[in-house]
């Protein structure tokens, strides 16, 4: 199961950093290095099996290397060059470049051990393709791109509330295409960010994941397309669609001979990043949960049951025989950057008693509008009164959002979700140990920090399961 991946951390491991530079010009990138000691033949002929993700993200993208106990062995990350097509950012071209040089990333001597390599991408990121050739046809429609001249024809198709039912989902992207271009083509194909830099590896066409394809309308329960998609002219350009770290075929030869990987290296599909993210904290039980805590609330809760409801943003990735449901808020760290430094935040934080209750009621906000746990895209930040004791008033804030998290949760419960009983941490607001204990008096839960939230570990993760199930 992908959401039962479970690794330890050895505690003899010791960590180093060394610096890479490879060309004159570049800025030198410092990959971090884990050292195991130990001098088991086994723990050895482990350690030689290593597995590789990587995490194409919203500004840049980052590689993890790791054995078998889920150990760092190398990781390192790169922010996109800035290419131009036109007026218009020439993105395949700085993805594609990013890839190949973070294979040239990472240390030589570890590359032959690695026998299985997964992507992870943004979701909703979509590449209309040749079929043939693989080669763009179209500038890539980004993770945010909103299509609303697309939202009536896909809401007259699909059921009510569905996923695709949000003006940047992929199904709306597809749709705005093929009114814009798609009668001209005769050999197109959709394709997801992860998929298309996946096939750059593998040269199999064609495929994707169950998670990256949610967005397009695909049921990940009756694994299949719905017949209300399949009946549109479209649906000829809808890529197959299978488990997550399923093993696609071989790395392709080319670049095996030229970075140095084994023969038998293996490439799989991938997920999304926010998935990718979430298995990087090795959630494995329904019932718990991890809250992202950066620019926004982001909550993600495994259930034994699936939930959608796009009025609120809320839907549900399979992972495997569960279901990974979410929402996101528009509340969180934007709102603390507006009116507080960052030394400021540790030193007010500092001062908070979190065991006593704030009395300052706020629904903190960077602009007007919320989508989740309240559907209103008017909602007015609230942020008024401001007490004259700034701890007091981050105090009211910290304890507002807190709120909103557990409203956030309550919410799930009440579409049919399993009950959270447990939540980790990640994102900035993981450092902040004052509010972590308000979170956890306001939510009535055990709040703990993940020990890992990178979604590039959580892709190499997915290359362990893909390892594991391999039959090429």
């Amino acid at each position: 199961m992908v959401g039962a991946i479970s690794v330890t951390h050895p505690a003899t491991t010791v960590l180093t950093s060394r610096t890479y530079s490879r060309k004159p010009g570049n800025k030198p990138r410092t990959v971090s290095m884990s050292l195991i000691n130990g001098n088991s033949n086994k723990q050895q002929l482990e350690r030689e099996r290593l597995y590789l993700g990587l995490d194409f993200g919203t500004s840049g993208a980052r590689f993890a290397v790791i054995d078998i106990g889920g150990t760092i062995q190398a990781e390192a990350k790169r922010h996109y060059p800035l290419y131009s097509n036109g007026e218009s950012r020439d993105w395949v071209r700085s993805w594609k470049e990013t890839l190949f040089l973070l294979l040239e990333d990472i240390p030589l001597n570890l590359r032959k051990h690695i026998v299985s390599i997964s992507i992870d991408g943004t979701s909703a990121t979509t590449i209309i393709v040749d079929s043939e050739t693989g080669e763009p046809l179209w500038r890539p429609f980004l993770y945010n791109e909103s299509c609303p001249e697309a939202l009536p024809a896909v809401k007259s198709i699909a059921p009510p509330n569905h996923t695709v039912c949000s003006a940047t989902s992929t199904l709306c992207k597809l749709v705005t295409w093929w009114n814009l271009d798609g009668l001209n083509e005769k050999s197109a194909l959709l394709l997801h960010q992860a998929d298309w830099l996946l096939w750059l590896l593998h040269g199999k066409l064609g495929v994707s994941d169950y998670n990256n394809a949610l967005k397009v309308g695909y049921d990940p329960e009756a694994d299949s397309y719905p017949s209300w998609l399949i009946s549109q002219p479209y649906s000829h350009l809808l890529p197959s669609v299978v488990a997550p770290g399923t093993p696609i075929a071989c790395l392709k030869e080319e670049l095996r001979n030229k970075f140095g990987f084994q023969k038998e290296c293996v490439v799989c599909t991938g997920t999304t990043d926010s998935i990718a993210a979430f298995l990087a904290a090795r959630v494995t039980q329904p019932g718990k949960a991890v809250t992202s805590l950066g620019s926004t609330l982001a909550i993600k809760l495994l259930s034994n049951t699936r939930i959608e409801d796009s009025r609120f943003g809320v839907y549900s990735h399979r992972l495997d025989d569960k279901w990974l449901v979410g929402g996101a808020s528009n509340t969180g760290g934007a709102v603390l950057k507006q009116l507080f430094t960052d030394d400021q935040l540790k030193k007010l934080s500092e001062q908070i008693n979190p065991s006593q209750s704030s009395l300052l009621d706020y629904y903190p906000l960077p602009k007007a509008g919320e989508r989740f746990p309240i559907a209103d895209p008017d909602l007015a930040p609230r942020l008024l009164p401001r007490p004259e004791n700034d701890v007091e008033y981050l105090h009211g804030i910290l304890e507002s959002i807190a709120r909103i998290e557990a409203k956030g949760y309550g919410l799930l419960k009440e579409l049919g979700a399993t009950a959270v009983d447990q939540v980790f941490t990640a994102g900035g607001g993981a450092n902040n140990e004052k509010w972590t204990k308000i979170r956890e008096r306001v939510l009535g839960l055990p709040v703990s920090r993940a020990n890992q939230t990178e979604a590039a570990y959580g892709t190499a993760l997915l290359a362990i399961k893909g390892d594991q199930q391999n039959i090429l």
